[in-house]
């Protein structure tokens, strides 16, 4: 299985990461954000952008990860998205995710939440070992106006730890 590395997004990396944001059907479930939101996140300590790459040093995608400074220990992967889908790396990109938030930091609970009618994510997160927590119903208003449930999903560091 090829091996994803994470390394810390740049400024330099907007335009890669608004590229992915940008794919077809990808607002619909993760969202985008204007050049300038991204340059106030990634100077934002409570919040990390990775970019995930390939053996060869090719980028594959990124994730945001949010909330690094909450005391109780709850860190929330808000965004996860790669630029060629079906093809394994969402999942390994998640593995290398997931083990660097728990490896690094003193994170208890790694959560997110998934748009109920995205089955592919939900399919992936379930096999990383996240759980289902519940359903934030018509919690999120998608870009046609409608609003969606939200699956509430983590993972806690012994479920993490017994994996490893």
């Amino acid at each position: 299985m090829a091996v994803v590395t994470l390394r810390r997004a740049t400024p330099g990396d907007i335009g890669y990461i608004m590229m992915v944001e940008r794919l077809p059907g990808y607002d619909y479930f993760i969202g985008r954000l204007d050049a300038d939101q991204h340059v106030q996140q990634l100077n934002d300590p409570a919040i990390n952008y990775f970019i995930g790459e390939d053996e060869a040093g090719t980028p594959i995608g990124f994730t945001i990860l949010s909330g690094l400074d909450n005391r109780d220990g709850n860190i929330c992967i808000k965004r996860i998205a790669v630029a060629v889908p079906e093809r394994g790396h969402g999942s390994r990109m998640l593995d290398a995710v997931v083990d660097h938030t728990f490896s690094t930091t003193p994170v208890h609970r790694l959560w997110l939440d998934v748009v109920k009618d995205n089955a592919r994510a939900w399919k992936v997160y379930r096999k990383a070992g996240f759980k289902d927590e519940g359903v934030l119903r018509e919690a999120a208003v998608m870009p046609d106006g409608q609003r969606a449930d939200l699956v509430m999903m983590s993972m806690l560091r012994p479920e993490w730890a017994a994996r490893t």
